[in-house]
Order: structure tokens, then C-alpha cells, then sequence
């Protein structure tokens, strides 16, 4: 898939953008090279392989060994916290309502 210079100005006037014709042209470059970068990747024939949870999964298979375990390190001070608040309730900060 390619784009004409026309679909990019039809988009820059759809984001209303104001694009000179030399940015245009630039703009219409840079969305190409995108696309066939995306072409090329949908040649790849990636059949049996398996998605990862991490990329340096690929390289390193102790990865998930090495992450941090999901652990409280620090107390509760929610009390602590809302004695200052203005307004509270149920363990939630009141505030002004701003959208009519």
C-alpha cells in the first residue's frame, strides 16, 4: 500500500493541519517508508513462532526470574493522608464539581 500526495493533503485537512506542499511532500515520504517498512514485515513468515513476554526473552530465558516480585513495601497511610483532606467519604476525596 502506497500513498498519493492527495491522500495526504485529504488527511492534513481532516486533522486540519496546514501543510506547505514541500512539507507535504515530506510528510507523503515518511508514510511510505512506514508502510513498506510494514510490508516487509508481513513478509516474514512467523508461523510457530512463539510471542514473548519480554524482548530480551529472545536472548536471555531468565528473565522472568529476574523481575521483582509485585510485593508492599511500604505501610498504608490512606488515614494518614485524607485527616487533611478538605472532604472525604467512604475512603474517597470529595471535590467541587466542574463539568456542567
Amino acid at each position: 500500500m502506497s500513498l498519493e500526495l492527495s491522500d495526504v493533503k485529504r488527511l492534513a485537512r481532516l486533522a486540519q493541519l496546514d501543510l506547505s506542499e514541500a512539507e507535504a511532500v515530506k510528510t507523503l515520504d515518511k508514510l511510505n517508508g512506514i508502510f513498506a517498512l510494514v510490508e516487509q514485515m508481513r513478509a516474514i513468515d512467523t508461523s510457530g513462532v512463539e510471542p514473548l513476554n519480554h524482548p530480551i526473552a529472545a536472548h536471555q530465558n531468565d528473565v522472568a526470574l529476574r523481575l521483582r516480585e509485585d510485593a508492599v513495601t511500604e505501610p498504608n497511610r490512606r488515614e494518614d493522608y485524607q485527616k487533611v483532606a478538605p472532604a472525604t467519604q467512604d475512603g474517597l476525596y470529595l471535590v467541587p464539581k466542574v463539568i456542567e
